[in-house]
């Protein structure tokens, strides 16, 4: 799998190609009609000719003969048949009216992207894999796509009413934003849902966001959903029933959504001398850039304190040594700001 991320030149030429290969389809019609003019006014010219005592000897030769002729280049000699000289004059112009018309239209979408956004967006999205799909870009979206770029991950958006300044800002970050209503399966399979590591749905609307969430689940079963739900006592129901993230806007910063689309279990945050810290809870995995790392390197390179390590079979170690190592499927719990954490959450799920 190509990482586009370390080659977006790679990125942007594989969404032109297939952004160029769906205007080729489009173009198809154009096509399909133009050699129905030919293969219809060869046959045509078959009959007439062979009515008018000047017979061309098979169909074949007479499709060729009205394919050159479209072009100004006729095979045969100018006809003495009134009806046949028509053809002379009539086919140049259907032939080429239809083939021009369709290399316009295909020439205005190629060079002008914009007038073909949608589809555009969907050509980079699907460059994707093991990304992140935010639902919603309001004020809490904009801030968690952003997060997550920070974070170095792929982020694809859906907004159905989207605000040109938040979209304009997130395109800038090579964000594709997707204008479609989310409960669509269409515009969930545009991108990428069935690829994707991490759903985060950030509408306002808790039911919205279950109807989404549960969309999502029956494309990708083992897709992450973070929910932002108002409801603290429909938070922990989802949690207990569909195992979702569902997190209370109330307190909760972007860093902290980020976090939780990379798997980190994070509570709420509590000041401490003026700063936010919160405990998080994360597992580490085989493609944990974190397996093989100390204690002491982690808190260094993370700004964060490891508070507990837990490893399969042993009892949990409370404050473990500075020199501890850190091995696949060890639970750490951390204490940190939410902008440390969410660092810490985007390389436990990078390779090393």
């Amino acid at each position: 799998m190509i990482n586009f991320r370390k080659h977006p030149h790679l990125r942007n030429f594989y969404a032109s190609a297939r952004d160029t290969w769906l205007l080729f389809r489009q173009f198809q019609w154009p096509l399909i009609a133009f050699m129905g003019a030919i293969v219809g006014g060869g046959v045509l010219y078959t009959w007439l000719a062979k009515l008018a005592g000047e017979p061309i000897d098979t169909t074949s030769e007479a499709v060729y003969h009205i394919l050159g002729l479209t072009f100004l280049q006729p095979i045969e000699e100018f006809p003495q048949t009134w009806f046949l000289q028509i053809f002379y004059f009539i086919m140049p112009i259907i032939g080429i009216g239809i083939l021009a018309q369709g290399v316009a239209d295909f020439g205005v979408l190629f060079f002008n992207r914009n007038a073909r956004g949608k589809e555009w967006e969907m050509a980079v999205a699907s460059t994707f894999n093991q990304h992140v799909v935010l639902i919603g870009l309001g004020h809490l979206g904009f801030r968690v796509a952003q997060k997550l770029h920070d974070l170095g991950q792929d982020v694809a958006v859906i907004e159905i009413n989207p605000q040109a300044d938040m979209v304009a800002s997130v395109q800038d970050l090579d964000i594709p934003v997707l204008a479609d209503d989310g409960k669509r399966e269409a515009a969930l399979r545009a991108v990428g849902v069935k690829k994707a590591r991490a759903i985060i749905l950030c509408t306002q609307n808790d039911s919205l966001n279950l109807q989404i969430a549960l969309k999502a689940r029956s494309i990708n079963p083992d897709i992450r959903v973070v929910l932002r739900i108002f409801d603290d006592d429909f938070a922990m129901a989802l949690q207990d029933q569909f195992e979702f993230k569902a997190m209370s806007a109330t307190g909760r910063a972007a860093p902290a959504f980020a976090a939780a689309a990379a798997g980190v279990e994070v509570t709420r945050p509590i000041m401490v001398e003026g700063e936010e810290l919160s405990l998080a809870s994360l597992r580490v995995t085989p493609e944990s850039a974190l397996a093989g790392m100390s204690v002491a390197e982690i808190e260094r390179d993370f700004d964060v304190s490891v508070v507990l390590l837990r490893r399969s079979g042993e009892p949990p170690d409370y404050h473990p040594e500075a020199s501890r190592q850190i091995i696949v499927n060890d639970t750490l719990a951390v204490l940190g700001g939410s902008t440390q954490i969410s660092v810490l959450a985007q390389r436990s799920n990078a390779h090393s």
